[in-house]
């Protein structure tokens, strides 16, 4: 069981960096970037929708909702747009480096929310 999750979260990891790929491809429409962007997002937030602590339930989000986003974007990107940017994401050993500085940005985002919500609930 253990082997079939790290196969699929392989399987997720590949296709978020082809997703991001899609997302810098010029032919890529305006809305399908705004919802590649979201998906991006989403896979690199370390804040889940559900919190991985919470037994079975916490990994709902990493095994089933990011793979449903992710299949329906295929559903909305060309095949051939699609297999030229799963080539350069398989040559591709590890995340690009702008992954890490978008993490940043998100954990930034999510502190700042944090803190909005703090001061707006203690005044």
């Amino acid at each position: 069981m253990i082997k079939k999750i790290k196969e699929r979260t392989a399987k997720i990891k590949v296709r978020t960096i082809t997703l991001y790929f899609v997302y810098r491809h010029p032919s890529t429409s305006k809305i399908l970037k705004a919802y590649l962007l979201f998906i991006i997002t989403y896979a690199l937030s370390p804040i889940d929708l559900i919190p991985d602590f919470i037994p079975v339930l916490g990994y709902l989000d990493d095994l089933i909702i990011l793979p449903l986003l992710i299949l329906l974007a295929m559903k909305f990107i060309p095949e051939s747009i699609y297999d030229e940017c799963r080539e350069k994401a398989l040559k591709q050993e590890k995340l690009p480096e702008k992954f890490n500085i978008v993490s940043l940005f998100i954990i930034l985002i999510w502190l700042v929310l944090i803190a909005y919500i703090l001061y707006k609930t203690l005044i």
